[in-house]
């Protein structure tokens, strides 16, 4: 279904999976109209994850940003992302958008601030499981893949506990002409925490949506302090519970600007380039 969105003129609504697969990228609408737009998407409510631009986009370097946070915040309370120029990590839970920059601290999130590259939807957990000591990453992994029902829906993760070592990192600021991204991260800071407690933020994706969004697991940190945080790299947990969100409904916004999203080759498979992006 069609939806004009105010100040966006490319905007994909897809509702239902199988369609998506099927040529549902092809329905773009353009538009410039200004009537106010709805709560959360429709089609799905709040049980659709909304992304902004795509993963591809933002491995060739389409850092500038396309919508402000004040207008994601109608799309969800729960998610991860980025900023204009790539300034840092997006960590979002419980309604509150938080930024952790280069420097490894915690800012709050101005309305007027825009992102590249953001997915974020309304968590309203559908499942708990406690979570033994000693899951790392990789038990994660196997523990929520069994979990779910199929692998062929999104899954928003929410992990609070005590981690005995967690790794983290984040990208400094770019400037123009933004280099791809593999480039950005060979030089990323990286922040290690040992006894903290905290948050982790993010999603589990369908294999057919690589390029889009990230095929398998995504996930941000947030310490409870509000002091530390970034994209997770490493953790091992003492203690904590994971709640699971099946998200069944994709909706997609596309850059509207004749910048780099629009001029940028997306024919090649870049799923190396992911792999050294995210390690």
């Amino acid at each position: 279904m069609k939806q004009n969105l105010p100040g966006r003129k490319s905007v994909i609504n897809l509702n239902g999976l199988m369609g998506f697969i099927f040529g549902a990228l092809a329905a773009v609408c353009l538009s410039s109209c200004c009537a106010p737009g709805p709560s959360a998407p429709p089609g799905g409510g709040r049980e659709t994850l909304a992304q902004v631009s795509t993963l591809d986009a933002l491995l060739v370097g389409a850092y500038g940003g396309q919508i402000t946070y004040g207008e994601l915040k109608r799309f969800g309370d729960f998610g991860l992302g980025t900023f204009d120029s790539l300034d840092g990590e997006m960590v979002a839970v419980d309604g509150d958008f938080y930024q952790i920059r280069y420097d490894g601290k915690v800012y709050p999130v101005s309305d007027s601030m825009t992102t590249p590259f953001a997915a974020v939807t309304f968590f309203d957990y559908d499942r708990k499981i406690e979570l033994p000591e000693g899951t790392d990453y990789e038990s994660l992994r196997k523990i929520v893949d069994g979990a779910i029902p199929t692998p062929n829906l999104f899954y928003a993760i929410r992990l609070d506990g005590v981690f005995s070592y967690l790794k983290t990192r984040s990208v400094p600021p770019q400037k123009k002409p933004y280099p791809p991204l593999v480039e950005v991260t060979k030089e990323q800071p990286e922040f290690e925490f040992e006894n903290v407690t905290g948050t982790i933020v993010g999603f589990r994706c369908p294999p057919f949506v690589q390029g889009i969004n990230l095929a398998g697991y995504h996930l941000h940190f947030l310490s409870e302090d509000k002091t530390g945080g970034g994209h997770v790299l490493v953790f091992s947990l003492k203690e904590g519970v994971i709640s699971l969100d099946t998200t069944a409904d994709f909706y997609l916004m596309l850059p509207e600007s004749n910048g780099t999203f629009f001029s940028a080759d997306f024919s090649r498979n870049r799923e190396e380039d992911t792999r050294k992006a995210e390690d």
